[in-house]
């Protein structure tokens, strides 16, 4: 099923994601026929965190420097603990991110993940989920935070683990194929 044939789609990324939550939606973003590109400030390869040891290394596709926001239809962020706090301190990460928001365009974000898009200052007035340690800064951020598996709101798909992976990559799919989306205009 290629239901995202023409869309082309950015996996934002640095060391320390988590390795499920990068691999298994970039393979279901693949399946669907979606151009995957890894984006990440590391230059060559990132290292995932598998549980409690490093995992697998992934190969970054473009350096977060030479990617350009307006040539990606849709975003993806990954979690893990290191993840999204190393990225969410480094202003080319959230400018890459905020510019999703800006442009309306879909942004799937998976544990936490959304760590790195409290810094967009697009979230106030949104509803979403997330590992439950982050929720109060999400909710300090003016999120409405629920605990469910997967949250959707104007094209901003969340969940909150790895457990919920096959509930996310459905509607990141669906939402990633309906393209922009206007509520996403937060900014």
């Amino acid at each position: 099923m290629e239901n995202l044939k023409n869309r082309k789609v950015a996996i934002l990324s640095d060391q320390g994601f988590e390795q499920s939550e990068l691999l298994e939606p970039q393979k279901a973003l693949l399946d669907a026929g979606a151009t995957v590109h890894v984006i990440s400030a590391e230059k060559g390869k990132i290292k995932a965190w598998d549980h409690s040891d490093w995992g697998k290394e992934v190969d970054v596709d473009k350096a977060l420097s030479e990617a350009n926001p307006e040539d990606y239809d849709a975003l993806m962020v990954p979690g893990g603990v290191m993840n999204p706090d190393k990225m969410r301190a480094n202003a080319d990460y959230v400018d890459f991110a905020k510019a999703f928001f800006e442009a309306g365009k879909p942004i799937a974000a998976i544990c936490h993940g959304p760590q790195l898009l409290i810094e967009t200052g697009a979230l106030n007035g949104r509803t979403m989920t997330s590992y439950p340690s982050i929720k109060t800064d999400l909710v300090n951020a003016g999120v409405n935070w629920e605990d469910k598996e997967v949250v959707v709101d104007k094209g901003l798909v969340t969940s909150r683990s790895p457990k919920d992976i096959p509930a996310f990559n459905k509607k990141m799919i669906e939402e990633f194929r309906e393209g922009v989306h206007k509520g996403q205009k937060s900014i």
